[in-house]
């Protein structure tokens, strides 16, 4: 995967932090952005020339606890590594540290990052703001992106706690993945212009370019079950995403210029790692983690359940079982993958590391 990255333009070892992003949600069985998005979201836009290959990751303001960086359209994988670091960086001298991002890029799952801080002794908390593909509450008219809102926190079990979710009800890469296995989305994750449910994942991504179709936000349409919630925490993220570094918001993230042209995204990151250790000491914040995380999916059942979860304990046994019997992709992610192998003369190897 490094090689298909390095064949198109991307420097070798920032192409390896890149695959390594990327196969990391295969390897924790989030497939909606692992290397299926490889060719349409990264390769296909390197092409296009809205995404630079050779990232310039500059630093525009800085404070002792605080960064304000400039990923000038490069790779977002790689603008999110290096700002996770500093802003850990920040935390281990200051208690804490936080950096804002302008003109990057997606930048893969959300909770790489969060995991990054996890693995240092830190709280992680990232979000991002998105293209557009989410109506506000009450709305038809996709506004915002699904803007996710990450936390990561270390506890003594053997995986943290990490809650890795969009502020909308699915994500666009979820939509993607059912665009890519042929298979109808349940009712209720997708809306037209007038309102009604939309079931064709391929018509609700055209509808998602062409401004006919949007997603719902976390808790569903509505204020009945409490949609109100997750407009509430995506318009945060967006603010949060954008009026920190002054960069763009809404339909502005659209990639597509007056004139139909592809422009780049010119997304905005926030990355936030408090360093536990300032508070209490680590083992014992792990400690007291661990057994709340033990305690809740000790609690009692609904009638025919098998367990309760805890948030990242699925994907770590996804991670565990994907181990030892590898990473599955489906016909039409193998087709993309062949089709950069073809055109770059590259061989893939995936190597679980």
């Amino acid at each position: 995967m490094a090689l298909g990255f390095a064949a198109a333009g991307v420097p070798l070892e920032d192409a390896k932090t890149c695959a390594a992003v990327l196969i990391e949600s295969d390897k924790r069985g989030i497939d909606s952005h692992g290397v299926g998005r490889f060719k349409p979201i990264y390769i296909d836009k390197i092409r296009d020339g809205v995404l630079c290959p050779v990232t310039q990751f500059e630093v525009v303001r800085q404070g002792p606890t605080t960064a304000v960086v400039d990923g000038h359209n490069g790779m977002g994988h790689l603008i999110g590594v290096k700002s996770m670091e500093l802003a850990i960086q920040k935390a281990k001298q200051y208690g804490m540290g936080m950096v804002a991002v302008r003109n990057s890029n997606h930048y893969g799952i959300a909770g790489y990052f969060s995991i990054m801080a996890a693995n240092a002794g830190m709280i992680g908390i990232t979000g991002t703001n998105a293209r557009p593909s989410v109506a506000p509450t009450f709305g038809v008219e996709n506004m915002f992106g699904t803007n996710p809102l990450t936390i990561g926190m270390p506890t003594d079990e053997d995986f943290p706690f990490v809650l890795d979710c969009a502020t909308s009800i699915t994500q666009r890469g979820k939509v993607e993945h059912y665009s890519r296995i042929g298979k109808k989305m349940p009712i209720g994750w997708v809306i037209d212009a007038d309102g009604q449910p939309v079931t064709d994942p391929d018509a609700a991504l055209a509808g998602f370019d062409n401004g006919t179709c949007a997603s719902v936000t976390l808790g569903g349409m509505g204020e009945e079950l409490a949609g109100y919630k997750g407009y509430g925490y995506a318009t945060a993220v967006e603010i949060l995403s954008a009026a920190l570094q002054s960069g763009l918001f809404l339909k502005a993230l659209s990639g597509v210029g007056p004139d139909g042209e592809k422009r780049p995204h010119q997304l905005g990151h926030f990355f936030i790692a408090i360093d536990i250790n300032a508070f209490v000491d680590e083992a014992e914040f792990k400690r007291t983690g661990g057994e709340i995380l033990r305690t809740l999916r000790a609690s009692a059942k609904v009638p025919g359940e098998e367990r309760i979860y805890t948030a990242g304990e699925k994907e770590y046994l996804a991670y565990l079982e994907r181990k030892e019997t590898g990473i599955p992709l489906n016909e039409s992610v193998r087709k993309s993958l062949q089709d950069v192998r073809d055109e770059f003369k590259v061989d893939f190897k995936f190597v679980w590391e």
